[in-house]
């Protein structure tokens, strides 16, 4: 426990300290897993039991309840055969109870079939995020994102510019 400046220790602010570290460390490791696709601490990373509400581009339907270190597997996977040199930096990082919020600047070049859907483009994009965690017991068990898919896709030349009137 930390004391307070009145030497009063107070229980909650380690507690609350303990889950940002946590948080944060699991965090820094889903993006780390992504930047490398190295999926080998994945059950270290995220829950056995986690729930995925970020949809991928062209779906409309998410994918619930998962479990976590195959998802994460899946989704690293999917991601990489698609943007081979996709690379994640994390921006800003924000903290409530039992969330962790992250703000990301994502790059990469489409080498792969597009969301299995499209043929690779071969063009580059850059485009932000967030990604909002629930945390337990120091490892992710819940996931939403809000992405910029609509500026990726016109940088992949997916989605043209409508023509001005």
């Amino acid at each position: 426990m930390r004391p307070s400046a009145a030497g009063v220790e107070h229980p909650a602010m380690d507690s609350n300290a303990s889950n940002r570290s946590n948080g944060a460390r699991a965090v820094q490791g889903w993006v780390a897993v992504m930047n490398t696709g190295d999926a080998g601490a994945a059950a270290e990373i995220v829950d056995d039991e986690f729930v995925e509400h970020a949809n991928a581009p062209f779906s409309t339907d998410e994918p619930g309840l998962v479990n976590g270190p195959a998802h994460l597997r899946e989704a690293t996977t999917w991601l990489r055969n698609q943007f081979p040199d996709l690379t994640m930096s994390i921006e800003q990082i924000a903290f409530g109870d039992d969330l962790v919020v992250v703000l990301i600047s994502s790059t990469g070049t489409n080498l792969g079939a597009l969301n299995g859907r499209l043929p690779a483009t071969g063009r580059r994009f850059a485009a932000r995020q967030t990604h909002w965690f629930k945390v337990r017991d120091g490892r992710l068990a819940e996931h939403w994102a809000t992405r910029d898919d609509l500026s990726a896709m016109v940088q992949l030349g997916v989605v043209g510019l409508p023509q001005r009137v």
